[in-house]
């Protein structure tokens, strides 16, 4: 009796779910099999929107990667081949190297040229810096006209340029290289900064006026044709139109600000492309807000510049006082 009870019972019982199961179950179809759970089409187009975007996204972050990179070239072109030295045009000078590093390595790579009766005799040395083509090959006809004003000259390489180290050009790294190269003038030359002049051209214009606005003790700034808006090499590239690239780019080369801070002497050289006219009623707009002594020179089409050039350094030369 006891035993059929038992039985009855073991038949009573619900057979547990098979191992795995959440419980959930799927309920036949008519004819025995189970019925497939389907995925939502307004889900699969919500996926594949979201993976589309991802990928916009990712191909725009590389984007603005690769311009971060490479945009400097759109600025900067420099040359690793110095191609012509002083001595093309019968100018002594000694290659120099400053700015080493902590093994011992010079950062940068000049040129020193003393002047014509030496460099003793000299009232004023000349920081020559060049603009973003080429490097100090490029440079050796306006360093011979410095040379013909009786003045010594320094001119190097940036980094990036010519035989100096190599390092993606920038504003920062041009201004630390000019920052260098008066602190071998002065600390390795033992130079007075009052005797000390800048000169610049090109965009190397733009960084000797910026570096002078920093210097209220040197002499003077010479500036030869600078660039008024060099970043739109950068802003009006197609490129630059898909990415941040004001965000990206921290150069700017900005004249106005420096001009306005200038407390040294400058002479400006500037260039008229209309022949025949001798003077401009007004300068350029930072020329205009510079407070100190300055004299701007217009070069005009189809003259002699060069001899535009050293009639008026040789003026300007002549009336500037050393400190």
């Amino acid at each position: 009796m006891a035993s059929r009870k038992k039985r009855s019972r073991s038949k009573q019982r619900t057979p547990a779910p098979p191992s795995g199961s959440s419980g959930s179950r799927q309920r036949p179809e008519p004819d025995g099999s189970l019925k497939q759970a389907r995925i939502s089409g307004r889900w699969l187009l919500s996926a594949l929107a979201w993976t589309l975007l991802a990928a916009v996204v990712c191909a725009w972050g590389v984007l603005c990667l690769l311009f971060w990179q490479g945009s400097w070239q759109l600025l900067y072109h420099p040359l690793a081949v110095v191609a012509r030295t002083p001595a093309s045009v019968g100018m002594a000078y000694d290659a120099v190297g400053f700015a080493s590093t902590e093994a011992g390595t010079p950062r940068l790579a000049g040129w020193w040229i003393p002047a014509a009766n030496g460099a003793a005799s000299a009232r004023f040395t000349v920081l020559f810096l060049h603009g973003q083509e080429g490097n100090l090959g490029n440079t050796v006809d306006a360093l011979s006209r410095l040379h013909r004003a009786g003045v010594n000259v320094l001119a190097f390489d940036y980094r990036g340029y010519g035989q100096s180290q190599f390092v993606r050009p920038s504003e920062a790294h041009w201004r630390e290289d000019a920052e260098w190269a008066l602190q071998y003038l002065t600390e390795t030359r033992h130079i007075d900064p009052g005797t000390i002049i800048l000169a610049g051209a090109g965009l190397g214009a733009n960084l000797a006026l910026e570096l002078a606005a920093a210097h209220p003790d040197l002499a003077g700034v010479i500036v030869e044709f600078p660039l008024t808006s060099p970043m739109d090499l950068v802003w009006d590239d197609a490129r630059a139109r898909l990415v941040p690239a004001r965000l990206l780019v921290r150069d700017r080369y900005d004249l106005n600000a420096p001009a306005g801070g200038l407390r040294i002497p400058l002479l400006w050289f500037a260039w008229d492309a209309r022949a025949g006219v001798r003077a401009q009623p007004t300068g350029p707009e930072a020329y205009e807000r510079v407070a100190a002594r300055k004299m701007l020179i217009w070069l005009e089409a189809g003259a002699d510049a060069d001899r535009q050039v050293a009639d008026a350094l040789t003026r300007w030369l002549g009336d500037l006082p050393a400190h």
